[in-house]
């Protein structure tokens, strides 16, 4: 674990998530994790409630608000379930918490539906509890996965991996919207800029309004010098979007955050992954970020409202042929996000798809005539 006492499993397992908020200078800064509190291990009882995964949002906003650091949010996206956990020091504590909780959690419209569920921990059951809710997963040929199935995990020839520890919070890629981003990229990589079908089609697992799943002899970008190509990750948070990138074999990555605490789990996730040489993170925010840069791929998985307020930078940012992905758009806001996008980049052209509640936006610029 990356924190020697009580992880914020939320962050760890959630996935990248576009909770940032504007701050001086027009960047984006991500949740920084709740202040850990020193327990003894064998006084510890966790508390359990599952709720709908359509409250976590408002139930978080409560958990943070409240500052307990015994509390958590835990929520798998992939399998669209989430649950309040809390681990205190015995279960009188754990129950007099609860009994706190719950009108707050009522008054947010998220009041829990199931009783919680109390048991007793040992010191090994709290710190590798999360590890049975982060499963890995796949698109194409890139696989994310628990560095603790380094050593079990087969791949398929071809194939590439990312290894993730939650340990080092902010993301696994879990999350909806980093899943769209990695869609995104991964389809880039293998299938071509401009493909605006693959959205209608389906993936192996037969989901609709998803990227196809490339081939084993789908022709890739690597073939047409996909080492020249330029990918920035605008809000990098944990560099999972960007250390993809890099595996995919693109040759010239860079990702950066107004949160020096993201770049730095950027920076170690790219050790653990031997790609510390292959990607350039820095601390920057959406304006100093992206001025005088351009590059093939653009990826921004922020908040609606930052999106929109940056779309002529992120417009302009967008070498001529290439892409801009966006992300962290809740579906609800798709059509203003893409009015807004559209006027900001007249004649190119858009597509999108939605996960869950969440949306991401695709724009393609026209080849320069002289290309």
């Amino acid at each position: 674990m990356h924190w020697p006492h009580l992880p914020r499993l939320y962050c760890a397992l959630q996935g990248l998530l576009p909770l940032g908020v504007v701050a001086a200078g027009g960047g984006m800064a991500l949740r920084r994790p709740r202040p850990p509190r020193t327990l003894a291990p064998m006084e510890l009882c966790e508390i359990k409630i599952e709720i709908p995964a359509a409250l976590a949002d408002p139930a978080d906003n409560v958990l943070l608000e409240l500052g307990e650091a015994g509390w958590s949010l835990l929520q798998d996206a992939i399998a669209r379930r989430a649950w309040v956990v809390g681990i205190f020091p015995g279960e009188p504590t754990a129950r007099a918490r609860w009994a706190e909780l719950v009108p707050l959690l009522a008054a947010a419209g998220a009041a829990p539906i199931f009783e919680p569920a109390v048991r007793a921990l040992a010191d090994q059951d709290w710190r590798d509890s999360y590890k049975a809710h982060f499963k890995a997963w796949r698109f194409g040929r890139l696989h994310w996965v628990p560095v603790w199935e380094r050593a079990t995990y087969a791949l398929f020839p071809g194939d590439a991996v990312i290894w993730l520890d939650p340990g080092l919070a902010f993301g696994t890629g879990n999350h909806e919207t980093t899943r769209l981003c990695c869609e995104r990229l991964v389809a880039f990589a293998d299938l071509g800029s401009g493909n605006l079908d693959f959205g209608l089609a389906k993936t192996e697992s037969g989901v609709p309004g998803r990227p196809p799943v490339p081939g084993p002899g789908t022709p890739r970008k690597a073939e047409r010098g996909i080492q020249k190509m330029r990918v920035m990750d605008a809000g990098c948070g944990s560099g999972i979007l960007a250390l993809s990138a890099a595996r995919l074999g693109f040759g010239d990555v860079t990702g950066f955050d107004l949160d020096p605490e993201a770049v730095r789990v950027s920076q170690e996730n790219a050790v653990l992954n031997g790609l510390a040489d292959r990607v350039q993170f820095s601390v920057a925010d959406l304006t100093t970020g992206l001025a005088g840069r351009k590059a093939e791929l653009v990826l921004a998985n922020i908040q609606a409202d930052v999106l929109m307020r940056f779309a002529p930078e992120l417009v302009a940012a967008v070498a001529p042929g290439g892409e801009l992905v966006l992300s962290g758009i809740l579906a609800v806001e798709l059509e203003q996000v893409r009015v807004v996008f559209a006027k900001a980049a007249p004649g190119w052209p858009i597509a999108s798809r939605t996960l869950g509640e969440w949306s991401d936006l695709r724009l393609v610029r026209p080849a320069s005539r002289h290309e």
